[in-house]
């Protein structure tokens, strides 16, 4: 006899040349009625282009979204389902933690996402922060991602004009309407972080990016945040021209917040140097020092890339129609 639990359409965004999907794997594994799960890998080059078009194409309730690398582990839409059974959540969401096997570098990275100082109440996508908790679009990513299929069709899907803020306009959207957002510290994949400084930067920009067209297209206060990081580059800027023309004290005056703002790096490496975080394959939590203290350069590092992308962002030039951009998908309906 079947459960009476929903039925979930597992939806993986992945490249049209992509030979090895590994969530498809996992997602296999995933303890679920077999009769309650669809697994749809949606190929394409625009990953809400091909969301959209699995959106349309699923036949389940729920839609579980997950990254072409995101490993869920077997308890997850066990778990993630429960938090349904209030009509009034539409979507629920946890980190995405780096695996106990990823090389030292790319545990940096890792360290870094984590941080405060480096992305605020983002980094809860993560790392587990806190219990489960009503949230917002600053908590939740789309690497790991359960929401209702309704309540995305009605909103028309993601806008694919954005990328990669489309689930953060979306949620904010579902928000406005009375919808709930859950986060669920205990809701995680695991998925390694960029694999070398070149591709980490690039996404630091990225994101930067995406929020700014983000704030173009559907601004909220919930992004005044966000500002920061621009607004120290701009400071930055101002400061290497302004101090050296300044008499000395003026100078000093000038030059304090970034005084302040070097203690603020290096207690944050410190703390982020002892901090236990969770990894793959263990309840224990781990800390290293070392990457905690190689994390600091980096946190830097992240508000500028993130400060410039978010300038670069306010500029771009948007396209409004869905048309005008490459939405050739190929989906593929696989079995459990």
């Amino acid at each position: 006899m079947s459960e009476n639990v929903p039925i979930v359409t597992v939806l993986i965004a992945a490249r049209p040349e992509q030979v090895e999907v590994k969530a498809v794997a996992a997602s296999r594994l995933l303890g679920y009625p077999a009769d309650k799960v669809e697994i749809i890998l949606a190929r394409g080059k625009q990953p809400s282009a091909q969301r959209n078009a699995g959106i349309k194409a699923a036949i389940g309730e729920l839609i579980y979204f997950l990254d072409d690398d995101s490993l869920a582990p077997p308890e997850n839409l066990r778990r993630g389902t429960l938090h349904f059974q209030d009509p009034e959540v539409q979507m629920v969401g946890g980190p995405n933690i780096c695996p106990l096997e990823a090389p030292f570098l790319e545990q940096i990275f890792a360290r870094v996402l984590s941080s405060k100082l480096a992305f605020g109440p983002s980094r809860a996508r993560y790392t587990p922060v806190g219990q489960v908790r009503n949230t917002s679009e600053k908590e939740l990513i789309l690497c790991n991602l359960l929401a209702r299929r309704q309540a995305l069709l009605s909103l028309g899907g993601f806008n694919e004009a954005l990328y990669p803020n489309e689930e953060n306009a979306l949620m904010d959207e579902l928000q406005k309407r009375g919808g709930k957002l859950i986060y669920d510290p205990d809701f995680l994949v695991y998925r390694r972080p960029r694999s070398n400084l070149k591709s980490f930067a690039k996404m630091l920009m990225t994101y930067g990016r995406g929020r700014a067209e983000q704030f173009r297209l559907h601004p909220t206060f919930g992004s005044v945040l966000n500002f920061v990081p621009p607004l120290f580059v701009a400071y930055l800027i101002v400061a290497s021209i302004a101090a050296p023309l300044s008499r000395a004290w003026i100078a000093s005056l000038i030059l304090a917040p970034l005084g302040v703002y070097t203690l603020l790096v290096l207690i944050e490496a410190l703390a982020l140097a002892f901090r236990s975080l969770p990894r793959s394959g263990t309840k224990v939590p781990s800390s290293d020092p070392l990457i905690g203290l190689a994390s600091a350069p980096l946190i830097v590092l992240t508000h500028l890339l993130y400060g410039f992308g978010f300038w670069r962002g306010l500029f771009t030039t948007l396209h409004q129609s869905q048309e005008s951009r490459s939405t050739a998908v190929a989906l593929e309906k696989i079995s459990k």
